[in-house]
């Protein structure tokens, strides 16, 4: 009942085909900005966790900030991932909200409300995913907890894995249990942290010593769809 999806080229169709194939346990995708990575990631994960493949889905992304620091964050866990997770909300938003138009239709866009803080819609005063939050079918995970446990039946989507440690990757990638799907995307020229480069991250990493698994894909997106500006931008500057 939410947003219909179709690949736009094909190395969105190689990536749905790694992403929705049971046999392969973990994916890695480059990508630039726009390339459709986390919303193609977690397309898939809602699509195999509603037809019962997996028990939930469970997104993390490095707590790397871009430039300066606003300092701690007060609150919950969850309020604290919140400014870091809004890649993966806007992308839970935009397929969970319901489809209003048929093929061929565009969608009128969602007007924002009143107080200006939103222009997703919501259902009885809480945005489209949050319900999933709440019961657990969706899970957000601090990577800095993840250490020592076991994720067995879950669709494990990590954003931004280019900002991870050779040694962060390798501790993610163990903690799959079976009957569990890493999917490690993000794109090797963007790099925040100052401990790995475009070569050393642990995305590149996991992608290297892993190639040549039977159980393991590897997809390159290199077309952007976000907007026209967005992939001229990617291109050229």
């Amino acid at each position: 009942r939410g947003t219909p999806l179709r690949p736009l080229n094909l190395g969105q169709q190689c990536f749905l085909d790694a992403l929705l194939n049971p046999e392969i346990t973990l994916v890695t995708c480059y990508g630039q900005a726009g390339t459709g990575k986390t919303l193609l990631a977690v397309a898939s994960a809602l699509h195999l966790t509603f037809g019962g493949a997996y028990n939930g889905v469970t997104v993390s992304r490095p707590v790397i900030p871009m430039g300066d620091t606003l300092g701690f964050l007060p609150g919950s866990l969850e309020e604290k991932l919140d400014p870091w997770l809004k890649p993966v909300y806007d992308a839970l938003e935009f397929i969970l909200a319901p489809d209003q138009g048929g093929p061929g239709k565009r969608k009128q866009p969602a007007r924002p409300r009143k107080n200006g803080s939103d222009a997703f819609p919501t259902v009885g005063g809480k945005k489209s995913y949050e319900p999933f939050l709440e019961s657990g079918l969706i899970e957000v995970e601090a990577l800095c907890y993840i250490r020592g446990r076991s994720i067995p039946n879950r669709f494990f989507i990590l954003d931004e894995a280019q900002q991870l440690t050779p040694l962060e990757a390798k501790t993610i990638v163990t903690r799959m249990a079976k009957g569990s799907k890493l999917v490690l995307v993000g794109d090797p020229a963007q790099i925040d942290n100052p401990y790995v480069d475009r070569l050393s991250n642990g995305l590149v990493y996991t992608r290297d010593r892993l190639r040549d698994e039977a159980c393991t894909s590897h997809v390159t997106l290199e077309r952007g769809e976000r907007s026209q500006l967005a992939e001229a931008a990617a291109r050229k500057m």
